[in-house]
């Protein structure tokens, strides 16, 4: 076969295995996202901005409208003391309030034994929360037996 011809064929053959790990790459990142669930409450602003932030971390997220958040709180574990204004269903957690999206990642790098994270209450700065001084808060790891710390935050950073 002259040169030529198979230099036109080598190059043939490197774009359609380059087209093909691309496309594969791109359905294996689809197929790796992870889902949550976002209840919240039809009246919630914040909520819609925190579930952008979850968006924009990478995260596919279904929001249900819900008409008795404390019943759905109830139903996920989430103690009273605990309590914000969403809840959230991410791989096997439970996520409570404005809890930062590097803060989720942690959790589901860890995998403690755990129902989830909270961020208790609705803390200025933090995601879905900005705009103001962003105040110092604390995320809860907790479980039937209580709550630990997670970390202190401050906006969307560790404190």
């Amino acid at each position: 076969m002259p040169m030529e011809q198979n230099t036109r064929r080598q190059a043939l053959i490197f774009a359609v295995a380059t087209g093909t790990i691309a496309l594969l790459s791109g359905w294996l990142r689809a197929e790796a996202a992870t889902k949550a669930v976002v209840h919240k409450s039809p009246t919630c602003g914040c909520c819609g901005a925190w579930t952008a932030r979850l968006r924009d971390a990478g995260y596919v997220v279904e929001e249900i409208v819900e008409a008795d958040m404390q019943a759905v709180k109830k139903r996920l574990g989430v103690p009273e003391r605990l309590a914000s204004c969403h809840t959230a269903e991410i791989d096997g957690y439970v996520v409570e309030g404005h809890v930062p999206p590097q803060a989720v990642a942690r959790l589901l790098q860890e995998r403690p034994k755990a129902i989830g994270l909270a961020a208790p209450g609705m803390p200025a700065g933090s995601p879905g929360m900005e705009g103001g001084e962003p105040e110092v808060y604390r995320i809860y790891l907790f479980d039937d037996s209580g709550a630990r710390p997670f970390g202190d935050w401050r906006g969307d950073k560790p404190a």
